[in-house]
């Protein structure tokens, strides 16, 4: 169907509310389409989108479809009974969604385990398992801005469903073309469990079974949630730390009204942090996404100012920690794992520690499938996983990463530290004397629309065609669309320099951006920036 035809349908069957919304552009044929000129597809991060009315938005039939879809697939993989837990974060419509998703479920005849107060994505990843369910579904949009939502499914481990079982639920999701064949309301109460403080309180339970370092520090810590999932586990795990909250960011609040965006990625979301951090003379700033899988930190130097660290530095600093506190416990089949985006540096420290290492591709699914596969095998052990996209993973209770443990984590290690007169930024400036420096950098450009997706897929054309023009010197080029080592094919493309240097192109999975990574690689920190820039204004002047 066209996206007009497609929209006269919705009229057909939607109720009041959505069909008032959609009145409402009638005659804003561009609004029109971008909502209705394709489906919402699983990406790296499962259904994700802007909320409202229409197939490209995330909303009641949208929800449902995908829910009764998921439900046809489970049906056609497991006999007797099948279980599910629900859960969701503190976005606008998250408990909502959560509810017309358990009532289909329950409708199908699931039992459904579902959360009565908002958790972390680690949690329900734990959830799933902990419970012996079949799946698992966590209503949420992790760091996007205000207006998105989203849908993640986990397998009966905890782990996000990788390309089997989304190629599958996908197949049977996209059957689903009558939306008043939808089991919407008029649920089996029996059939739906409510969760509270017990299966809280047995992931917390897990979480602190990864402590590694519980000695007495002066440490001060500033903890922002960013109004989101965090607020009470986190600072449960901090307990008997000299720990202060942000009251402005402490409390759910689905407009994330004090920050531009709840992205710990992003340099202005821990400004009111930092701000709070300079009057309490703290040592360290802390700051939670929404659903608590990813946490940023800011940390104090000599002079007093606090300095943002990547996801690439803070994932080497945790890496040499974490290695330090557990070399007597490591084996041949000790194993770290990092996505092929992720800098190189913390993987040179897994190795100079005897640690197996494996790339897998971008998504922290791929990470938790790795843990599926080594407790399927016994061949390796998991230690650590993460990405440079601000998300850790200590320990296998969950297969997602956790915020919880690793604020935990930081928190030990910077206290660490301080104990031997240090601070994150010492050991970080240690690791680079040890290792060689290395300069990481993020750009996202935003393609919004048909427009802006047509363009992402000619840009990825265009540098397949000519990558190896733009950049001198490159090594080798790979790209991941054609299949590499064992890896699922993806549309990600990198060059690599002679010095082991590189940069990664490839769209984003849940928002419409197009991301380049760049890893420069140089003892001098000047030569690295000078570098850095050239490359940029490369890619910046193709892209815009």
């Amino acid at each position: 169907m066209t996206y007009r035809e497609k929209y006269e349908k919705w009229l057909s069957f939607a109720d009041e509310s959505t069909k008032a919304e959609l009145e409402s552009i009638k005659d804003n044929e561009k609004e029109m389409e971008d909502r209705f000129y394709k489906d919402l597809s699983f990406g790296t991060g499962g259904l994700r989108g802007v909320m409202g009315a229409g197939s490209n938005r995330m909303n009641k039939y949208t929800v449902g479809k995908a829910t009764f879809g998921l439900a046809n697939y489970l049906k056609s993989k497991y006999s007797g009974e099948i279980k599910i837990a629900v859960a969701y974060d503190s976005r606008n419509n998250s408990a909502y969604f959560a509810r017309v998703t358990a009532e289909i479920f329950a409708n199908c005849g699931f039992s459904v385990f579902l959360y009565e107060m908002l958790v972390p994505v680690p949690v329900l990843s734990f959830t799933t398992a902990y419970l012996g369910c079949n799946a698992g579904v966590m209503i949420t949009a992790s760091h996007n801005p205000k207006e998105y939502n989203g849908y993640k499914v986990y397998d009966s481990r905890g782990c996000q469903f990788c390309t089997e079982d989304a190629k599958n639920a996908i197949s049977y999701i996209n059957q689903i073309t009558d939306f008043e064949a939808i089991p919407f309301g008029n649920y089996k109460e029996s059939n739906i469990t409510m969760l509270s403080e017990e299966t809280l309180s047995a992931y917390l339970d897990a979480v602190k079974a990864q402590s590694l370092y519980e000695e007495k520090s002066d440490l001060k810590i500033v903890y922002t949630p960013l109004h989101g999932t965090g607020n009470i586990p986190v600072r449960r795990m901090l307990s008997g730390l000299n720990v202060t909250v942000v009251k402005e960011q402490e409390l759910p609040d689905g407009n994330f009204s004090t920050v531009r965006s709840p992205n710990p990625e992003e340099k202005d979301a821990l400004l009111i942090a930092i701000e709070k951090a300079k009057e309490t003379d703290a040592d360290l700033v802390l700051g939670t996404d929404p659903d608590c899988d990813r946490v940023g930190i800011a940390v104090r130097d000599r002079n007093g100012e606090y300095i943002l660290f990547t996801g690439n530095q803070t994932g080497a600093l945790l890496v040499k920690f974490v290695l330090e506190m557990k070399k007597e416990s490591l084996n041949p089949k000790s194993t770290l794992v990092k996505t092929i985006v992720t800098s190189e540096l913390g993987a040179n420290i897994g190795r100079k520690y005897g640690l197996q290492v494996e790339e897998t591709l971008t998504g922290f699914k791929y990470i938790g499938d790795k843990i599926n596969r080594y407790e399927d095998s016994g061949e390796r052990e998991f230690v650590i996983g993460y990405e440079e996209s601000y998300g850790y993973l200590v320990g296998t209770h969950a297969r997602d990463k956790d915020a919880v443990v690793s604020s935990m984590l930081i928190c030990q290690m910077a206290a660490w530290y301080k104990n031997r007169g240090k601070t994150l930024i010492d050991g970080l400036n240690e690791i680079y004397d040890e290792y060689g420096y290395y300069l990481d950098s993020l750009d996202s450009f935003i393609l919004k629309g048909k427009d802006g997706a047509e363009k992402i897929q000619s840009l990825m054309s265009y540098f397949r065609k000519n990558g190896e023009i733009l950049f001198d010197g490159i090594r080798d080029t790979i790209d991941f669309s054609e299949g590499v080592r064992d890896l699922p094919k993806e549309n990600v493309l990198k060059y690599i320099w002679e010095d082991g240097s590189w940069i990664a192109i490839r769209p984003s999975g849940t928002e419409p951006k197009i991301k380049v990574y760049y890893s420069i690689r140089d003892k001098d920190k000047r030569n690295a920036e000078k570098r850095l820039i050239k490359i940029k204004e490369i890619i910046g002047e193709i892209i815009k």
